[in-house]
């Protein structure tokens, strides 16, 4: 079975097409439970009609479900709490020029 910390490794691999950066820099990685061969992520968009949403949900399960010990893999999009820039990692703000 994955650790938590590999997981979330291989969720930096799936980006953002729009932006061109991944979902875990950007602050779009919530949370990551790993229980027994089931992984369960919790992820968020920049914006309610994000156009690459499903694009982005898809990546996310195909990507977790081909990691070693994985067997079922729920991917939750959630708006609470909003996404804000101030999620994102201090390397993504300054090259997206929000710092």
């Amino acid at each position: 079975m994955p650790t938590r910390e590999e997981v979330v490794d291989a969720l930096r691999t799936v980006e953002d097409p729009e932006l061109g950066m991944d979902i875990v820099e950007l602050g779009l990685l919530y949370d990551v439970e790993v229980e027994g061969p089931k992984v369960h992520v919790d992820f968020t968009l920049t914006s309610m009609g994000c156009p690459v949403g499903p694009m982005i949900e898809e990546q996310i399960r195909d990507t977790v479900a081909g990691m070693p010990g994985v067997e079922d893999v729920e991917a939750e999009l959630t708006w609470d709490p909003p996404w804000t820039p101030e999620k994102m990692s201090e390397d993504a703000k300054f090259i997206l020029g929000f710092g």
